[in-house]
């Protein structure tokens, strides 16, 4: 069976690669950035499979070692001509119950488009203060959205991806993943799963068609049984 004639709620697969940044340290023992670099190189990677695009998203940040929150604090950043497009999503994790905490540029940008936002400390202003990167690193955020622009912005980026890598925080660094990964957190609040081989994905791609056990197995993967 090839591409053009899948069944109706044939699987879909999301892929992640995995990059161990948390072993990339200074010789100082401090993580190193995870912006990705052209010689960054992947030690493997992790596939999520499921009918529906969300879920799978759900599961390729699972298997890569970064899982989605399902409540908590979201710390948002984003440059200026990102922040038109994040309030819709910061709008919808507050609507699930999430804490939006931002910088003072993003925060006053969602307050006036109806988003509570929490303004945390730059690290570069900080000044011996409570600053976002402390936050991290105390656990205390528990996903990143982080777009900088301009030296500072980027300085700042850098200390927040870091100390997010040290904590197995997950970090999102463009609106179109922060945008998937809200609607797997959507996802996630609202349904479950159960884990079936490949084998059996293999049977129902066999049978969906015109057998039975095809449609049980389609019932089952409507309803976001199927890994």
């Amino acid at each position: 069976m090839d591409g053009a004639s899948l069944p109706q709620n044939t699987a879909i697969a999301v892929k992640a690669a995995v990059l161990p940044f948390s072993r990339f340290r200074t010789p100082e023992g401090v993580v190193v950035d995870s912006l990705l670099s052209p010689e960054m190189r992947s030690t493997g990677e992790v596939m999520g499979l499921d009918t529906l695009y969300d879920t799978a998203f759900a599961k390729a940040q699972a298997g890569a070692g970064s899982p989605l929150p399902t409540e908590g604090k979201v710390f948002v950043s984003v440059a200026n001509h990102d922040k038109r497009n994040v309030i819709i999503y910061a709008k919808m994790l507050e609507q699930l119950g999430f804490e939006i905490v931002s910088t003072g540029g993003t925060a006053d940008v969602l307050r006036r488009n109806g988003v509570n936002s929490t303004v945390a400390s730059k690290f570069a202003e900080a000044n011996g203060q409570h600053s976002i990167v402390d936050m991290v690193r105390n656990g205390e955020i528990d996903l990143i959205l982080n777009t900088p622009a301009g030296g500072a912005a980027r300085s700042d980026g850098y200390e927040i991806r870091a100390a997010a890598v040290s904590v197995g925080c997950p970090v999102m660094t463009t609106i179109s993943e922060f945008a998937a990964a809200v609607q797997a957190i959507t996802a996630l609040r609202e349904r479950s799963w159960e884990i079936i081989n490949l084998q059996e994905h293999g049977e129902f791609l066999r049978t969906a068609s015109t057998g039975e056990q095809g449609q049980d197995k389609g019932e089952q993967v409507r309803e976001g049984e199927l890994s």
